[in-house]
């Protein structure tokens, strides 16, 4: 029975692992280790090409933003009724992003998903980017964008303070909150990484930068001890923080009476939305640097399977959640409700709604068939397309619910202008530049919890089975 099970666990093993089998502990730290190089030797030429891209992006964010600083918010396309632009859109859409690092760093470290282990750190990564992309948006937004220390309740002479009814308001303690947790959480994952590479620095100056960083770790029991502790509890505080930040962002619109955004269904709606944003993010990132970096034997077939199928699920949810938008239009037998209905379908800017059921609706379903979620180019494909339908779904939600409010007589039309366009554009400089400096000087993967998985791989196979029996 036994040699049985034994077997049985081997062949899953070789099948469809999460960590490719003949790794040893010393290899999985020396090909970790080789990717994040020290300062004294040059970056390869794919990495100098894709950071210098960024880098010309992230230059157009700031020239953007000098330009609509000088000039004010009038160099926008935003206009009477539609005072929500690019700018929101952006904010939403960015902040959805962030989600996925959080999901598979906290929640599934609580539920013991071990295939986590190789893409987390790159997902808490981007959480962090990204959060750094949607909370730029809003301040920008505010017109007078150097008072936006006025949101937070500081005691002041003026006697002003924010509306705490207001879900604006509560942005801000939300996004702050979610970053502040989520760079404890990063960095505290890091700490036995920064150990291992101060331990391999040969110069003095790194040695002393990364023994700061990893706050004294000696690899002792009761550094082990404290660190899972505290790794533990941000991960309990990350969690209720997936639900809560985007349904408090939901907020800014259900609470309004503005048609097509007075529904309760926002809030899990939102939350299904970022968890498919994110994913498809993270798989829009780990396939190419899977490829480039070779780590086909870290980031194996089953994490982009699994990646797969948490964008099913969630895309069925959204999707399920654009199908009630039209069911709760035509229930409520309002005139208001049925001729935005109508909007969306043949309006001006029917062609995003379309494209936004494409991409959302009908492109996920191929995840359903196992071939369609091992073959990577369609998969990253299908990523891409997913990450611009769900841009299109904040366009639809902000712009097509504003255009055309009650009065035709205060209709118009929305159109970008060119530093609307700059600003987004200039907002994936940002994010990847930071990704990009990531990668180049600290280990995307974390490597203790890779040896780890090795030592677990090897426990079942050499006779845990049979322990775990006999117990």
């Amino acid at each position: 029975m036994q040699a049985g099970n034994v077997a049985k666990l081997n062949e899953q093993l070789q099948s469809d692992p999460v960590l490719a089998p003949g790794h040893t502990y010393g290899s999985i730290e020396e090909k970790i280790n080789t990717i994040p190089l020290p300062l004294t030797k040059r970056a390869s030429k794919g990495w100098v090409l894709g950071f210098s891209i960024a880098f010309a992006l992230l230059m157009l964010l700031f020239y953007s933003l000098g330009v609509l600083f000088a000039r004010g918010l009038g160099v926008w396309g935003i206009n009477n009724p539609v005072y929500w632009g690019f700018a929101i859109i952006n904010f939403v859409w960015w902040i959805g992003i962030g989600h996925a690092g959080t999901l598979i760093s906290a929640i599934l470290l609580l539920m013991q998903q071990n295939w986590r282990n190789s893409i987390n750190r790159l997902a808490e990564a981007m959480t962090l980017f990204a959060v750094a992309c949607a909370g730029l948006m809003p301040i920008v937004h505010m017109g007078r964008p150097w008072l936006f220390y006025w949101l937070v309740p500081y005691p002041n002479t003026m006697a002003m303070w924010p509306q705490f009814r207001s879900p604006l308001a509560w942005d801000v303690f939300a996004v702050s909150t979610y970053a502040t947790v989520s760079l404890l959480f990063w960095l505290i994952g890091l700490v036995p990484d920064f150990a291992k590479m101060r331990d391999r620095a040969t110069d003095r100056t790194t040695k002393i930068l990364f023994n700061i960083l990893s706050l004294g770790w000696r690899n002792s029991s009761r550094h082990w001890h404290r660190y899972e502790m505290a790794y533990l509890l941000l991960a309990g505080l990350s969690t209720p923080l997936v639900l809560s930040v985007h349904s408090i962002i939901s907020l800014d619109f259900s609470v309004s009476i503005v048609p097509g955004w007075h529904m309760t269904l926002f809030p899990p709606y939102f939350v299904a939305g970022a968890v498919f944003a994110g994913f498809a993010m993270v798989l829009t990132l780990v396939i190419p640097i899977r490829k480039f970096y070779k780590l086909e034997d870290f980031v194996t077939m089953k994490h982009i399977e699994n990646c797969c199928k948490v964008m099913l699920a969630t895309g069925m949810i959204v999707f399920y959640g654009y199908m009630m938008e039209l069911f709760f239009g035509w229930y409520s037998a309002h005139d208001v409700e049925f001729f935005l209905i109508n909007n969306r379908f043949f309006g001006p800017y029917a062609w995003a709604f379309w494209a936004l059921m494409l991409c959302n609706g009908v492109a996920p379903q191929l995840m359903w068939f196992k071939p369609l979620r091992r073959n990577l180019p369609l998969v990253w494909i299908l990523s891409l397309v997913v990450g611009v339908g769900m841009w299109l779904e904040r366009f639809v939600i902000v712009v097509m619910s504003l255009h055309r409010d009650y009065l035709p007589t205060s209709w118009d039309a929305y159109t970008p202008t060119f530093w609307d366009i700059s600003l987004y554009v200039g907002t994936f400089g940002l994010f990847f530049s930071l990704m990009f400096l990531f990668i180049r000087f600290l280990p995307m993967i974390n490597i203790f919890e890779m040896q780890l998985l090795r030592h677990d791989q090897k426990h079942q196979v050499e006779g845990g089975f049979g322990a775990s029996e006999e117990a």
